[in-house]
């Protein structure tokens, strides 16, 4: 279990995380949901000791994360995969070899260096770009792919770290529609065919809803909200969203409805099509 103890991080004057409290089962799914700023992309980074909390403690097991140092830090860093907004692969080198990045922990530097991959970890890593339908892309330099693929390569990456948890911090931001949807499912394909923990920083109440176990709403990096999509009211997405809440929450249907029944001269029969149409596409 990842318990996170009174975290946080102060920048100056600032409190980025205000004393964070948190529990994460293992295998769960959760969501850290909330504006610009409260606080999401700076909890991820305390966890993965990309950056040092000010003062709290996390703890997985009996391992006190926030002592690690030296080459037990970089063994955290394996069992604790990051996964970034932007992706970083590096774009002049083909897509295998990125993937291969993962196991930088598990070979011999010099090896690495050479690009002396064993058999077993190529064989890994793709299984891991096949799972994700990014096998065929394997020999192809990073940078020729898209959004969407370049984020499912980094989960590709990611798994091959052989990670008891995924944090992924806003892993769709950049994408559309389409490649969101596939990379979440990535991501919900990861957690639930290896029980892999995810902890997943997101805009959309949306996505939110639709992947997560568990959802934990930040403002101004304190928690504000922890509990099911189910529990989330409108009442409390307006206070996590202030006046963004009204693009994270979907009126879009009911919007598309009341514009259908809007439209002139439209007998009431048609009129009522529509407007179940709008609602239902």
């Amino acid at each position: 279990m990842l318990v996170v103890e009174n975290l946080t991080r102060q920048y100056g004057d600032r409190r980025a995380l205000d004393g964070v409290s948190l529990r994460i089962e293992p295998g769960s799914f959760v969501g850290v949901i909330g504006r610009s700023g409260a606080g999401k992309s700076t909890l991820l980074r305390l966890l993965n000791r990309l950056a040092e909390p000010t003062s709290g403690r996390i703890l997985f097991g009996a391992t006190d994360v926030t002592a690690l140092n030296g080459r037990r830090l970089r063994d955290w860093r394996a069992r604790c995969a990051m996964i970034f907004q932007q992706f970083n692969l590096v774009g002049r080198l083909d897509v295998m070899t990125n993937v291969l990045m993962g196991r930088l922990s598990h070979v011999p530097s010099h090896r690495s260096l050479l690009r002396l991959w064993p058999e077993a970890d190529r064989a890994m890593a793709l299984a891991a770009l096949d799972g994700f339908g990014m096998g065929e892309f394997a020999g192809i330099r990073a940078d020729q792919l898209s959004g969407g693929q370049q984020q499912r390569v980094a989960i590709a990456r990611a798994l091959v770290q052989e990670p008891e948890i995924i944090l992924a911090d806003e892993p769709v931001a950049s994408l559309d529609p389409r490649n969101t949807r596939l990379v979440m499912d990535a991501l919900s394909d990861v957690n639930k065919r290896y029980g892999i923990t995810v902890v997943c920083n997101l805009h959309s109440l949306d996505l939110a809803r639709a992947y997560c176990d568990r959802l934990v709403g930040l403002v101004a990096g304190r928690v504000v909200f922890d509990g099911s999509g189910f529990d989330l009211t409108e009442e409390v997405a307006r206070r996590l969203y202030g006046l963004e809440a009204g693009e994270v929450l979907d009126d879009e249907p009911q919007r598309r409805a009341e514009q259908a029944a809007a439209l002139p001269g439209l007998p009431a029969p048609a009129a009522a099509a529509v407007r179940e149409a709008a609602i239902g596409g």
